[in-house]
């Protein structure tokens, strides 16, 4: 029984008396955990970016003081970031010595397309056979933009190369974006990404190959021919992989390898 006539019971569910500034510090806390959590994904979203986009190059070490200056965010937030695009491979860490931008490579380039084309020619067959006039909208809309583009870049045009590839991703997703299944447009995404880093920091635009296959697919999602699609889709792909071979873009990114220190010259003993 408490002194004061009143009991703890009719008070309000979980509020005792003299408990007024804990619960003041609980909301705090929780006020201040939802700050950091909310601090560190725009930390990971902004780290992420600037990988896929090439603002980052292959191979960059990641210094952690460096980053905090350039990003504004804790080193525990940058910290968990980076492990979180570690996990992703977009990143490697190396042990106590930090972080670096995962490195580039014509081998690595052509798995992950491979990985690409498997997901996007089943995602595109399903999305071909669900899809309505709404989603026919899109894929128009979607292609409409590109092409636009495209016409500018082959007339030689300046254009800005991360919205072309914005514009390009577009396309591709809208094509696959009938497809039903949540699980395989996350699987699609998270790989476009590491193929989307591939071609900001080393294809530039095909030309005229390109944009007609774009045409051409948009010709067979209209008609709903997935079978004459997936030919046109592979033929997209390995061009562009054969693009980066041929231009030897990724070689700037190649580990450079140290020289080997010339040999002491031997003492010579006193006369």
């Amino acid at each position: 029984m408490l002194n004061d006539g009143y009991c703890a019971a009719a008070l309000p569910w979980g509020i005792v008396p003299g408990a007024t500034g804990r619960t003041e510090r609980v909301a705090a806390a929780e006020q201040g955990g939802e700050r950091a959590e909310a601090a560190g994904e725009a930390a990971y979203r902004r780290l992420r970016a600037d990988v896929v986009l090439g603002r980052l190059a292959p191979g960059r070490k990641l210094g952690l003081e460096g980053l905090r200056a350039i990003y504004g965010a804790a080193i525990g937030t940058l910290r968990e970031a980076l492990n979180r695009l570690a996990s992703e491979g977009f990143v490697e860490a190396e042990g106590q010595r930090g972080f670096r931008v995962a490195p580039v490579s014509i081998a690595d380039f052509r798995e992950i397309a491979e990985l690409r084309l498997l997901l996007e020619t089943h995602a595109m067959a399903e999305s071909f056979a669900a899809g309505d006039l709404d989603w026919e909208g899109a894929v128009v809309g979607a292609h409409h933009k590109l092409a636009v583009l495209e016409r500018r870049l082959l007339a030689g045009e300046a254009a800005d190369t991360a919205l072309w590839k914005r514009l390009d991703r577009g396309f591709h997703e809208a094509l696959i974006a009938a497809c039903g299944s949540a699980a395989l447009l996350e699987a699609h995404a998270a790989v476009h990404d590491r193929y989307l880093r591939y071609q900001m920091v080393g294809v530039a635009f095909r030309g005229r190959a390109a944009a007609d296959q774009h045409a051409a697919l948009l010709d067979c999602a209209l008609r709903r021919d997935a079978a004459r699609a997936a030919p046109i889709l592979a033929a997209h792909v390995e061009g562009c992989i054969a693009h980066v071979a041929r231009s030897g873009s990724l070689a700037a990114f190649a580990p450079r390898r140290r020289r080997a220190p010339e040999a002491a010259e031997p003492r010579r003993g006193r006369a």
